[in-house]
């Protein structure tokens, strides 16, 4: 008998501490996870602190009011992104191609249904202390200087390029520089710029390029300087 009781107040006891262990968890989870997210936004904060101490400003009023709007910007886009992976996006056809949305397409119009408040928080909070140039290095800060970069491509491939079709793919690049900054992966920033790529591309053959003979004049010519370099090295 006693150790029937024995036994049955054993079950007793391990029956109670179960529903007090499952309760303890989520307390632990929430804890874990608050911990995690106050590091991720101190990751962003310290970002966006040096992006605006690069500009070399002195004013620590204005640095600290650009950091603030910054990091602000790159925790909503973080957040964003988080909540609406491409699973969210049911899957279907890409209406221009006609073939199957990619996980990418999928990624890009997730994030690209973030609120439009976001970006013109970000564009108004850099306008309001920052002059054009200065803007444009905090957004290449965003995209790795992709626009930069792109335009020296364009100044390589297209032969004798004129003022005005520099300026008109620079503004284009500038556009996409702009778009992208709501993006958080690389991948998404680049997918972007292809959009603003293909335009400028177009935009040259309606004004008597051809950017298919161009690229390939160009690359020929690469090919051909490194087959040369190649055989000055064997020598």
């Amino acid at each position: 008998m006693k150790k029937t009781l024995k036994y049955g107040f054993l079950a007793v006891t391990l029956t109670m501490a179960i529903p007090v262990f499952s309760q303890t968890q989520p307390a632990q989870s929430t804890a874990s996870a608050t911990e995690s997210k106050a590091k991720a936004d101190a990751e962003q904060e310290k970002k966006a602190a040096e992006w605006v101490a690069s500009l070399d400003l002195n004013n620590p009023e204005k640095e600290n009011r650009l950091t603030e709007v910054v990091a602000t910007h790159l925790k909503a886009v973080r957040d964003w992104h988080n909540e609406h992976p491409a699973s969210t996006v049911p899957a279907g056809i890409n209406p221009v191609t006609g073939k199957p949305l990619t996980e990418l397409d999928r990624q890009l119009i997730a994030d690209s249904a973030m609120p439009q408040t976001v970006h013109q928080a970000l564009m108004s909070g850099l306008q309001r202390d920052l002059e054009k140039k200065q803007i444009d290095a905090i957004l290449d800060k965003y995209t790795i200087g992709k626009v930069a970069f792109t335009m020296n491509g364009y100044r390589a491939i297209v032969p004798n390029i004129t003022e005005k079709e520099e300026a008109t793919l620079l503004g284009f690049m500038e556009q996409a520089r702009e778009q992208a900054v709501d993006y958080k992966s690389m991948k998404e920033i680049s997918a972007i710029f292809e959009i603003y790529k293909t335009k400028s591309e177009q935009y040259l053959n309606a004004n008597g390029r051809n950017w298919r003979e161009m690229y390939n004049n160009y690359t020929a010519v690469i090919k051909a300087q490194k087959a040369a370099q190649k055989k000055e090295g064997n020598h």
